[in-house]
């Protein structure tokens, strides 16, 4: 699968942003794959919806949790080998264990914390959305992102490209 490039539209309105997204479905852009972003009660209709994952930083704040949770896990695991409680030890099984307990509970408290905390990737659009523009977020193929760029600027000139993610994280 190739990878992919998350690009950002800054649009006046929702109708510009349904016709786009109607374009983006004819170049077989899946519908999954397109995130609208808009300030509070404005009515997107069937326009997708920037979903929880995208509104926050839950899928960073997941990753961090799971390397630092994993770290302490196998740390503790080692500890637990170093100075056996119980005088029988299982070396592998501690670190193994240790590291992964700690990466799921890693992961578990991070993400709480996560979906409180706003994308920070967003941050630099947050004075145009509360001004009444979209934010479309559109994942392609890293291959495609000059042909939906000039595609984007060919047919909407209203529209304010501002440019790409280097990469999708694998569960947005």
């Amino acid at each position: 699968m190739l990878g992919l490039k998350r690009l950002y539209f800054l649009l006046p309105d929702v109708e510009t942003a349904r016709r786009i997204v109607d374009e983006l479905l004819l170049a077989h852009v899946p519908y999954e794959h397109v995130h609208v972003l808009a300030r509070r009660n404005t009515p997107l209709e069937e326009l997708p919806e920037a979903s929880v994952a995208q509104k926050t930083d839950l899928v960073p704040a997941i990753e961090r949790g799971l390397a630092v949770g994993g770290s302490v896990g196998a740390l503790a695991g080692l500890v637990a080998v170093a100075f056996p409680l119980a005088g029988v030890v299982a070396a592998g099984g501690a670190i193994l264990f240790g590291a992964l307990g700690g990466a799921g509970f890693g992961a578990w408290v991070s993400a709480m914390v996560g979906v409180s905390v706003p994308n920070s990737r967003l941050e630099r659009f947050e004075k145009a959305i509360g001004d009444g523009m979209l934010l479309m977020m559109v994942d392609v193929p890293k291959d495609r992102v000059a042909d939906f760029e000039d595609m984007i600027r060919q047919h909407h000139p209203e529209a304010d490209i501002e440019g790409a993610d280097p990469t999708i994280p694998a569960f947005p």
